[in-house]
This record gives structure tokens, C-alpha cells and sequence, in this order.
């Protein structure tokens, strides 16, 4: 196990504000951190001790950075797994394991895994070319989303489609590219579980947060969520079992369906701290950064009670950023993440607008 001391160094690739936020929580943890990421002047880069500005892809900058740190760890899922891999053939730990973030990179084996374990997925069809899809369609009810299995995120690289509808033209529109279908399903609610897993196979769960999304983005998480406990119980249960599976460390996010009878299908997994737990911030004693932080480290596992009730609010685009002087003077705890330029429906910042537990 490798236990990473206050005075000690964490990487992290990639410079969003998920690095932003954790780099914070290393820094109250006594922990510098060092960023490599492909933008200049991003938003981790601005408070963290070092930043490397290379392509992921740059072997000779990305072993450099890896040698400047006692532990490496990544912000978001589209970094090249390679490149991890390449970090760890050097003698370098990488948590979570590069082998965690291979699956979550490809949907259709994401899919197959989750099946593998019992995690069970909305009913899914591989695509590789258009006319796959009439077939694929009356297979899953006549309805479903036709998404990338590589790349695409907030909404972007899927598509709804059904039967009668242009098949050509929908494959072209996500570029001809291998795609997965999944089925339609009416769905009651949107929860997700936050497991936090360290290197000595403890763990800890978040309890779930209630998603809201428009435009395919996340725009609220409530807790607590209104779920009934069992839903709750077997959430968490889903959520332990594959981060048992992975041979996960650090914070891993499952994202669930909630169907009208409380049947619980998995839509996805991100290998990182996560948009659903930003509450953790203001409404935990241990926010899911620094818990991350901790795993990653060798650092006992924090607690994850909340002391309040939380609505976080995603402040998206100029619009919402701009009421962030309304929502600090009504007693929110407001988070900005420093970003370059706004843009619609771009995640500028978040809000926790708390009160007592209920």
C-alpha cells in the first residue's frame, strides 16, 4: 500500500474544475498537487504548485510529471487509458487503475461488464453500422438512444431514434462511428451512488443524491433523495459490488434509473469524483474530493454523513453564473470554477443551498 504523507505530492491529469476542487482538498490536506493537462491556464493550473502543459499523448512530458509526484489520479474519463498505462509500466501508482478507466471509456463493454457482474443495464445492442439499426430497434420496443461507445458526454454524441425514423441519417450525424443502442425505458427517477473505496479495500457510501437533467445535462441533485430505504439499500449494494469488482480506489459514481415498481437499471460509471456529489462540499463532513483524495493517498477513509439537507443547483452558461451574488447574499455556498469564457449551458460553477436535516 502506498500511503502518501502531508508534505507529499499528488498528480492529477487533467485541469478542469473536478481537478480544481480536488487539488483544494489536497491542499487542506497539507498535499501539493501538480497538474498535466493539455490547456493552458486551466482551471486546476491556478491553484495547484506545478502544471505540465502537454498532450496526453506526449510520453516524454507526461514521465516528467509522473516522476515529480508520489501518486497520480485523473479528473475525467476521456484521457488516453495509454497513457496511464504508460505511468504505471514506469513504477508510478495510478488510482483509480488505468484498467477501471479502459471499461468506462467504452460503452459497449461498460454495458457487457456491468452484465457480468449483476449490475444489470437498461437492454442494449452493439451498432457498427447503419443498417443494423432497424433490427436492433424492434429487438429493444421500437425506442431508444443511439450514443458513441467512445467519447460524448452532458447530452453530446447520442441521439433519440425509433422505428420508421431515418437510420442513415442519424448514424452519419454521430460521424459513422461504432455506436450503442440502448433502450427507451420510462423511467421514474435518475439517483446515483457514490462508493468511495481505499487502497486497503475499505469503503465508504455517500448516501444518493436525486438527479435532475434537462438538455442532457445535470441540473439539480437533491438529498435526501425521497427514495424509499430498500431502493436506497440496493443502490448502495450495486454500487459496492462494482467497485468491488474493479478493484477500485478512490471515489467511483454509478448512475441508476429508478423504474415506477423500484426496479434499479444502471446507466453508467464514471471512474472520478462527480457532478452528482458536489453537495458533499457543504452538506458532509468529509466532501467526495477530499475523500478521493484520501483513498488515493493510503489515508484512512473519512466519514460520509451528512449534517444537512441539500439541493445542489449546476449553475450553467452566463445566465446562471450571473446570479451568483443573489445566491451567496440568500445563504448559499457558492462555487465558481474559474473558467475562460462562459458559453451556453457550460458548467461555470455550482451552488449548495442547504438546510437543517430533516
Amino acid at each position: 500500500m502506498t500511503i502518501v504523507p502531508p508534505g507529499g505530492v499528488v498528480g492529477i491529469l487533467g485541469g478542469g474544475q473536478l481537478g480544481r476542487m480536488l487539488a483544494l482538498s489536497a491542499a487542506r490536506l497539507g498535499l501539493d498537487v501538480h497538474v498535466f493537462a493539455p490547456e493552458a491556464d486551466c482551471p486546476a493550473s491556478r491553484v495547484s504548485a506545478k502544471c505540465w502543459t502537454a498532450p496526453y499523448d506526449d510520453e516524454v512530458a507526461l514521465l516528467e510529471f509522473a516522476n515529480s509526484c508520489d501518486v497520480i489520479t485523473f479528473e475525467f474519463e476521456n484521457i488516453p487509458a495509454k497513457s496511464l498505462e504508460a505511468i504505471a509500466d514506469a513504477g508510478k501508482q495510478v488510482f483509480p487503475r488505468p484498467s477501471a478507466l479502459a471499461v468506462s471509456q467504452d460503452r459497449l463493454i461498460e454495458k457487457q461488464f456491468l452484465q457480468s457482474i449483476n449490475v444489470p443495464p437498461v437492454s442494449f445492442e452493439a451498432i457498427d453500422d447503419a443498417s443494423q439499426i432497424a433490427k436492433a430497434l424492434d429487438r429493444l420496443g421500437g425506442k431508444g438512444i443511439l450514443k458513441l461507445r467512445r467519447e460524448g458526454y452532458d447530452g453530446k454524441g447520442q441521439a433519440r431514434i425509433e422505428t420508421g425514423c431515418d437510420a442513415d441519417a442519424v448514424f452519419a450525424q454521430l460521424g459513422g462511428r461504432e455506436c450503442l443502442l440502448e433502450a427507451f425505458i420510462a423511467f421514474d427517477k435518475e439517483i446515483s451512488v457514490l462508493v468511495a473505496r481505499g487502497q486497503d479495500g475499505a469503503t465508504a457510501i455517500y448516501e444518493p443524491p436525486c438527479n435532475d437533467h434537462g438538455g442532457g445535462i445535470l441540473r439539480q441533485s437533491t438529498v435526501p433523495s425521497g427514495m424509499s430505504s430498500a431502493i436506497l439499500a440496493k443502490a448502495e449494494q450495486l454500487g459496492l459490488k462494482l467497485a468491488q469488482a474493479l478493484d477500485y480506489v478512490g471515489i467511483l459514481a454509478l448512475e441508476l434509473f429508478v423504474m415506477p415498481d423500484g426496479t434499479l437499471y444502471a446507466n453508467e460509471f464514471a471512474p472520478r469524483v462527480h457532478n452528482s456529489g458536489h453537495w458533499t462540499d457543504d452538506a458532509c463532513y468529509v466532501s467526495q474530493f477530499e475523500q478521493h483524495i484520501r483513498a488515493v493517498c493510503g489515508w484512512p477513509l473519512g466519514p460520509t454523513m451528512r449534517h444537512s439537507d441539500v439541493v445542489m443547483d449546476n449553475l450553467l452558461g452566463d445566465r446562471d453564473i450571473a446570479s451568483w451574488n443573489q445566491r451567496a447574499a440568500a445563504g448559499e455556498a457558492v462555487r465558481i470554477y474559474a473558467k475562460r469564457g462562459g458559453g451556453e449551458g457550460r458548467k461555470l460553477g455550482h451552488a449548495n443551498r442547504m438546510s437543517p436535516k430533516g
